[in-house]
């Protein structure tokens, strides 16, 4: 197949795949500031309508899919009607004289900077304020709505970089492959892009060159896309990729060992839609998505509502719940607590369940919803908690979820000196569950939303192989399991690498269930500790996967 040119970029979603390019279309751009409208009433009344039309046009799009992709899409509605942002665009028409689109952008940005100070969770949510801005400036200017259009082809699509919004309404087979120059692996887009099942790379230099209707092969593994002379050569590339073993449902090794095959929900949909794909249980169900849309605490039969939902898809099988993962980044209006000057090393997780009062209350509610779901439903709880860094704070929660009657309580392992401490955590608790996200953030000191610094959180760097290895073998003096539920257990090539290291389950997005089933089916226990073996000798996320695909000639 004769190359024409190579980019290469971070592996943000697994697979490969091959076609013609389709450019995804821009943000208009920043507006004027003049001139002063003549009729500032007039032009000030213009934006409510707007943001009504992109609102729609969301919600819409939203009744569409499920999972995680609905879940990103309602909270992009839920920002395109934030009160406090149209009132505060109205104003700087009425007030300071800026054009509508003028007064959008000012308004948009001034809230997108505020939440990107705070780090964290919310630092994730300015991406969604910039394309909820982008897609009310170009309807105030009757420009078409910047994003993907529908598309009535497959295609390849490049962007600078592509809005969450805009990947929660893609269909797989349809959408080939996404190429962008911006983001990094861990970008709600890339979280999304692996639950759809659909290759991405991010992080692309050069890929704003690629033209519209160039034939190109994108490989989600590696991170290498490929320009080719014909759209056959880039068919016969994803054609060939698109062989792959059978999954028969049971997670294992070609040698019989059990590496159970959990999925990552949100909510019961997301549950319906996992169980459906075939998952043996929920690795990581995130509780805290029925608060942080609440102005205050839902109450105990809401929650046990929301958790019941969630429970009910696998009655009889294991669902781990994770306790609430807010504070600080992740402000909650009910639990009051002072302003941190980094947000992202402060009171979150389980810290914020440790304020005297209200913080332990809010726990011990959840705790008895989660409990009354799991007798209402039959389904097998295990309740882990986010944030914890010391034995004393395993121990306060499992002491906790006793109180409660829940049998089987874990921790959350997303912080180095939980990894360095293993055997005194894993002493007082049931299970560890790895948040690779988290724990390569803190590991590296690189906010994982940070483009300049998005190389560092690739979950194939070594360095954080080898803490994982470390944690393997405490998992084994200890006999304490330990489970991946962060993005590095979707991709099918890192999984053995993961069972090798001494993991003994993995928790994905329900798109990546099939194609890690069949991977791990096809190696024995040995072959998974090989390519563990030669991904942490290593020197970079580069060489590592290189070292893996040499095993396999």
């Amino acid at each position: 197949m004769p190359v024409l040119s190579t980019l290469n970029g971070i592996p943000a979603s697994p697979g490969r795949a091959g076609g013609r390019v389709v450019r995804v279309a821009e943000p208009p751009g920043e507006p004027a500031a003049g001139p002063a409208p003549a009729d500032p009433a007039a032009e000030a009344a213009r934006i409510a309508p707007a943001v009504e039309v992109v609102s729609q046009r969301l919600t819409a799009r939203a009744a569409t899919v499920s999972g995680d992709a609905r879940e990103v899409l309602e909270a992009t509605v839920t920002m395109v009607g934030d009160p406090a942002l149209l009132e505060n665009a109205q104003n700087l028409v009425t007030g300071a004289g800026r054009p509508a689109a003028r007064a959008v952008w000012e308004a948009a940005g001034e809230f997108a900077d505020t939440l990107s100070a705070m780090g964290g969770y919310l630092a994730e949510r300015a991406r969604d304020i910039h394309d909820v801005r982008d897609r009310i400036v170009a309807e105030l200017l009757g420009l078409p709505a910047p994003g993907v259009a529908d598309l009535d082809a497959p295609g390849v699509l490049v962007a600078t970089d592509l809005a969450p919004a805009d990947t929660a309404g893609l269909r797989p087979g349809v959408a080939l492959a996404l190429v962008t120059e911006q983001g990094g692996p861990t970008s709600h887009t890339a979280i999304l892009a692996r639950s759809l099942g659909i290759p991405a790379v991010v992080g692309c230099a050069g890929a704003s060159a690629l033209t519209e209707g160039a034939a190109v092969t994108v490989d989600g593994g590696t991170g290498e896309v490929r320009a080719v002379a014909t759209a056959e050569e880039a068919t016969a590339f994803a054609a060939a990729a698109s062989v792959t073993a059978d999954w028969d449902g049971a997670g294992r090794t070609a040698d019989g060992r059990p590496v159970p095959l959990l999925a990552n929900v949100g909510d019961g949909p997301g549950a319906v839609a996992a169980a459906g794909a075939g998952a043996e249980g929920i690795g990581l169900f995130r509780t805290e998505l029925a608060f942080l849309a609440a102005a205050e605490e839902p109450t105990a039969a809401r929650q046990r509502e929301v958790y019941t939902a969630v429970l009910a898809a696998f009655a009889g099988r294991p669902v781990t719940a994770r306790t609430l993962d807010a504070g600080a980044d992740k402000p909650l209006p009910f639990l009051s607590l002072a302003g941190e000057p980094n947000p992202a090393l402060g009171v979150r997780g389980l810290r914020i369940a440790r304020v005297p009062g209200a913080g332990e209350e809010v726990l011990d509610r959840q705790l008895a919803a989660l409990a009354a779901a799991a007798a209402e439903t039959g389904a097998e709880l295990k309740v882990m908690a986010p944030m914890v860094a010391t034995a004393e704070e395993a121990r306060w929660f499992v002491q906790r979820c006793r109180a409660h009657g829940i049998g089987s309580a874990g921790v959350m392992i997303e912080v180095p000196a939980a990894v360095l401490t293993a055997d005194e955590i894993m002493a007082e608790v049931d299970f560890v569950s790895v948040g690779t996200n988290d724990l390569a953030q803190y590991l590296f000191a690189a906010d994982r939303q940070s483009g300049p610094v998005a190389a560092l959180n690739d979950p194939w760097q070594p360095a954080l192989l080898r803490l994982l290895r470390q944690l393997g073998e405490a998992s084994a003096r200890t006999g304490t399991p330990v489970g991946v539920c962060g993005e590095a257990a979707a991709d099918p090539e890192l999984a053995p690498v993961l069972v090798g290291l001494g993991v003994a389950g993995l928790s994905m997005g329900s798109g990546a269930l099939a194609a890690v089933g069949a991977r791990l089916g096809g190696l024995t226990v040995d072959q998974c500790v090989a390519r563990a073996d030669a991904a942490c000798s290593a020197a970079d996320p580069v060489a590592a996967r290189a070292a893996v695909a040499e095993i396999d000639g």
